[in-house]
């Protein structure tokens, strides 16, 4: 059964005997990587949909209970909550999020997923993690492992926090809505990684900033009166309204926002009429936009309500019906703390190990902590190897992006490296500067 095989993994970990030795991470993650990658497969076998990770969070938290941690569980949905106390110290937070997507696997792994379900709307989905959530989970159960094997080596209190529904942009959200800072304590740093199917395994990114997007949704119905196509003078068409809107909606951020400021609007979808000869009533839009600032943000759904709303009067249409939903803010890496990390991760790693990334347009919730007052930082990890990203530019192929059914990190590096970055960076916050 897919929970007997996702637990039995745990327990292979839970129960290796946590000999205080002194190791550097490096060296304990090889020491260990056998059990690692053996919980990575089996967290990649059994992955979960947002609003359903209830096998993961029991995964997970066994795993962090059997390290001495005290675990809370059920948090803002299935979120989990383990506390590693080591004295008086500084308080951290260490954040790996545990949802997968619904994507159909084609990477033709041995241990690759072939889990189909019904999803929230009845349909049966793939489910796959796509986007390297299962690695960010061994990894943070990895560190706590490292950590609770070495209290010699640091002093404080350490929140290991797994989120759920980050893909819906909502689980952070839910964990501070649910207390979780202030059931526990609200945290003087965070850190936390996210894979990168361009960058090499063995190296880590990083952008200080504004790093990630402000997303939101944005569906629009534009209504009109439908008839016969033979006469349209009969009529309000819906479609022509959409190809007029979509041609507006384009000079929003060619004509209205500062030339230096990053924003994005795209129609992703449209969807109205039957037939040939048949105007409909309605046709419906699905927008993405995408911006850094608040002010920005701000700016671009007013447009968009403004443009939709003339639209359907130049028509003397029905109002449309439009609603903003998935939004999640903007991801603001703390310079300071950034600042920090960066030289413990150029030394532990090596210089050319370290390199610095461009801003996206990407979204994280993880952004939310950062919203809720806590300095955070996240940090890119290579998930491919080298070898391999150099044999698909010889041929002129681009790797497979995160939410790709062909996308897989290679494993063994990657967790090395995560385990090791993320334990030097969580040890320097956690050791009282002179």
């Amino acid at each position: 059964m897919p929970l007997r095989r996702t637990i039995v993994a745990a327990l292979v970990i839970c129960f290796c005997p946590l000999v205080v030795r002194g190791d550097e991470p490096r060296e304990w993650a090889r020491e260990h990587l056998d059990e690692l990658v053996q919980f990575y497969r089996a967290l990649h076998q059994n992955p979960e949909l947002s609003f359903h990770e209830q096998q993961t969070a029991e995964t997970l938290a066994t795993a962090l209970r059997n390290l001495g941690a005290k675990v809370t569980t059920g948090i803002g949905g299935h979120g989990v909550v383990a506390i590693l106390e080591n004295g008086p110290g500084p308080k951290i937070m260490i954040r790996a999020d545990m949802d997968a997507l619904p994507v159909v696997e084609n990477t033709q792994l041995v241990y690759a997923s072939t889990k189909k379900i019904k999803d929230d709307a009845g349909n049966e989905v793939g489910v796959m993690h796509a986007c390297g959530h299962d690695i960010h989970m061994t990894s943070l159960v990895g560190v706590a492992r490292y950590l609770a094997a070495n209290k010699d080596r640091w002093n404080g209190t350490i929140m290991f926090l797994c989120q759920p529904a980050e893909e819906r942009g909502s689980g952070a959200g839910r964990m501070i809505k649910d207390g979780c800072f202030e059931r526990f304590f609200k945290p003087d740093y965070s850190l936390a990684l996210h894979v990168d199917a361009n960058l090499p395994a063995g190296s880590v990114g990083y952008h200080s900033g504004y790093t990630l997007a402000n997303v939101d949704s944005v569906d629009i119905t534009v209504r009109g009166r439908g008839g016969h196509g033979a006469y349209p003078h009969a009529t309000i068409d819906p479609i022509v309204q959409a190809a007029h809107l979509i041609l507006d909606l384009q000079t929003i951020v060619s004509r209205e926002i500062k030339p230096t400021e990053p924003a994005v609007i795209t129609v992703g979808s449209i969807h109205g009429g039957a037939k040939h000869n048949v105007i409909g009533d309605s046709c419906h839009l699905q927008i993405t936009v995408r911006s850094f600032s608040d002010d920005v943000r701000e700016h671009l759904l007013s447009a968009i309500k403004r443009k939709a709303l003339a639209v359907a009067a130049s028509a003397n249409a029905p109002e449309p019906t439009i609603a903003v939903s998935e939004g999640t803010p903007a991801m603001f890496n703390e310079p300071k703390l950034v600042d920090r990390v960066v030289p413990v991760l150029k030394k532990v790693l090596g210089e050319e190990k370290v390199v610095a990334s461009e801003a996206s347009m990407g979204g994280e919730d993880y952004s939310e902590f950062g919203r809720a007052g806590v300095p955070i930082f996240m940090f890119q990890l290579g998930s491919v190897d080298a070898k391999r990203l150099a044999g698909m530019q010889r041929v002129g192929q681009n790797p497979p992006s995160l939410h790709s059914p062909l996308y897989y990190p290679d494993a063994e590096e990657t967790l090395v490296t995560g385990i090791t970055a993320m334990s030097m960076a969580a040890i320097d916050l956690l050791t009282p500067k002179k």
